[in-house]
């Protein structure tokens, strides 16, 4: 297996759900974690505390609002000061609440100027400008991986879903041109599309306890996804075990989209 021990990830939004699950494996392998946080200084640091003792490897808390992409270069300066080396970015945060009113929702209320804007600069933009900046410093080690969180969203219809699951295939797309362009760098780039997961934003769509029963259902496995599913997933799409896998899109979704 692929020895990780002593690089270094930057997960954006690692505080809760697939995010925290991320950041948990890949500080489990030896890796370096650092990570961002949207709003609460204390919940992140108590996260990094806990990954730095448990596993022994360095964990540090950076504050990012993805909506504004302006903030990764600074963030990235900073974790230039407290890291020496960048060798993978996994882009994940996501917005939910009072910044999706306007893309989530059905499609003859969606509004372009409010929230389904807000949900392409938090699901493309955000994917874009951290993985330009990743990429700078990956090219310096030798090169390195870098992974988006899809959803299935945009291969069936979910309710109330269209804003999302539409920025989530455009995201995709963005990936596969990103793995073209960074791959003479040495940087490869995949998407991972997970399935219904059991997380807090998922909680919070309206037909939550719908989707969840719909999900069980059509799974072949007979459960819902949980975030340890997803972050299997990228940390594999990041070890030398898939350095000929780049420019795809790896479905995790318990069968949940041929049944």
């Amino acid at each position: 297996m692929s020895n990780m021990k002593g690089k270094t990830v930057v997960i954006t939004g690692a505080t809760k759900g697939i995010g925290k699950a991320i950041a948990e494996k890949f500080a489990s392998e030896g890796v370096n974690v650092a990570f961002t946080y949207n709003s609460n200084k204390e919940i992140g640091e108590t996260i990094a505390k806990e990954l730095s003792e448990k596993y022994s490897i360095k964990a540090k808390a950076y504050p990012l609002n993805i909506l504004e992409l302006d903030e990764f270069k600074p963030l990235f300066l900073e974790i230039d000061k407290d890291f020496d080396r960048i060798d993978f970015f996994v882009s994940n945060a996501m917005i939910y609440g009072r910044p999706v009113i306007g893309g989530y929702g059905k499609f003859m209320k969606l509004r372009p100027a409010k929230g389904l804007n807000n949900i392409y600069t938090a699901t493309v933009g955000a994917f874009v400008r951290g993985s330009q900046e990743a990429a700078r410093r990956m090219e310096k080690v030798g090169g390195g991986a870098i992974v988006t969180m899809s959803s299935t969203g945009n291969l069936i219809y979910i309710d109330n879903y269209a804003g999302h699951g539409t920025n989530k295939a455009a995201v995709e797309a963005m990936s596969r041109y990103a793995a073209v362009e960074l791959g003479e760098m040495g940087i490869r780039v995949n998407a991972v599309s997970g399935g219904p997961i059991d997380t807090d934003a998922l909680k919070a769509f309206t037909n939550y306890e719908e989707v969840k029963a719909e999900t069980i259902k059509r799974s072949a496995v007979n459960r819902m996804g949980t975030p340890e599913d997803i972050a299997g997933s990228v940390y594999f799409l990041c070890t030398s075990e898939a350095s000929w896998i780049t420019g795809q899109t790896l479905i995790v979704d318990g069968g949940t989209t041929f049944r």
